[in-house]
């Protein structure tokens, strides 16, 4: 199926149905009062999170979602039935934007929630509903509220919890067929890999997390060059990023150090937010380089690169190829996320902070 991660849509929600103004017309009641009955709420449109569905594609080709109308009020207190609700179902990380003012309607990040996305017209009132002591023929009645309409935008956001980086060809795709089951196309030219694709590390029986592979980044994309900066946003829920850089280019013109820092500021430049999330620098591709030469190469690199970025974070150096130093990389990662899971001191409940207990120190 085509990944599809981007649509837009237009929504009605139903009308209500009007309320009625009649009467009581009974043999021997000549004077019968009113009753009108109201008439029915219009059908709502909600949108509900499923894990079952991986892209927006259902939304790419059917556009337009219109609410069905209540029924409305008759005569002899009947009520007008209400409008069958629209349930649309969309991939969990969907997130819904309002066309026109950019304001987000709602996230859908856990699978079978729901929200109302665009609620149905209330039904009007029936006559019956204005008789009093001083009026006992009303003959007033509403008409049913309109529904509500919006165009809006839909963006799926992949949910990961590490996110590859890198310029194409860097090496992401081979990695993560290395430690993941996923199997995205692997080839020897740039931009093989032309949608996100997430793959499950298994830790050990217990532990897994979830990586995500995007297309690969050039510099300028943020002014559009190659792919662009389009599947960015499906890096924007990961909590920690992987910097693959190939430190044994091919290309005899190439810089890894210069071609690193421009994907660091294409970054910057697209989202300083996701800039800042914690970046893992990882040099891929040590079987291209001599075993005696593989050490003294990470230490030029790393030299270079520190001196251009002020990079301090941790750096991993691996061959994806053929697994080679992936087991410290996969261990790390999960040990950095269990840290990130657990509570701040701050955090705890009152209880917890009224104890006497001294929680012990983490190594």
């Amino acid at each position: 199926m085509k990944f599809i991660d981007e649509a837009k849509i237009y929504l009605k929600a139903g009308d209500g149905g009007n309320g009625a103004a009649t009467f009581r017309r009974e043999k021997y009641i000549p004077m019968g009062g009113p009753n009108g009955g109201d008439g029915g709420r219009g059908g709502s449109i909600y949108a509900v999170a499923d894990r079952n569905i991986n892209t927006l594609v259902d939304y790419r080709y059917t556009r337009k979602f219109i609410g069905k109308r209540g029924e409305n009020g008759g005569g002899a207190d009947q009520y007008g039935a209400g409008g069958d609700d629209i349930i649309l179902r969309m991939p969990v990380g969907t997130v819904i934007y309002n066309e026109h003012t950019e304001e987000i309607v709602a996230d859908l990040s856990e699978h079978d929630q729901k929200v109302l996305i665009a609620k149905g017209g209330k039904g009007g009132l029936g006559n019956l509903h204005f008789k009093s002591s001083t009026n006992r023929a009303p003959r007033q009645k509403t008409n049913g509220e309109q529904g509500e309409e919006f165009d809006l935008r839909l963006e799926l956001r992949v949910l990961a919890d590490v996110g590859l980086l890198g310029l194409p060809n860097a090496g992401k795709s081979t990695l993560i067929r290395a430690i993941s089951s996923a199997r995205p196309k692997v080839a020897d030219y740039p931009f093989t890999t032309l949608h996100p694709n997430l793959g499950v590390v298994r830790v050990d029986d217990e532990k897994s997390f979830v990586m995500a592979d995007v297309p690969g980044l050039i510099e300028g994309a943020a002014d559009g060059a190659g792919l662009g900066i389009r599947f960015l946003k499906h890096l924007q829920r990961t909590r920690i990023l992987l910097h693959l850089v190939d430190i044994a280019p091919i290309d005899p013109d190439s810089n890894p150090v210069r071609d690193a820092k421009a994907i660091v500021g294409e970054l910057i430049k697209h989202d300083p937010e996701l800039a800042n999330k914690p970046r893992w620098l990882v040099l891929n591709k040590l079987d291209l380089i001599p075993e005696e030469d593989r050490e003294k190469a990470a230490k030029d690199f790393l030299k270079a690169y520190k001196k251009a970025t002020k990079y301090d974070g941790p750096h991993f150096s691996i061959s994806a190829i053929n697994g080679e130093g992936t087991k410290p990389l996969i261990y790390a990662i999960s040990e950095a996320l269990e840290q990130m899971a657990k509570p701040e001191i701050g955090d705890l409940d009152d209880n917890d902070a009224d104890s006497d207990e001294i929680p012990a120190k983490q190594d």
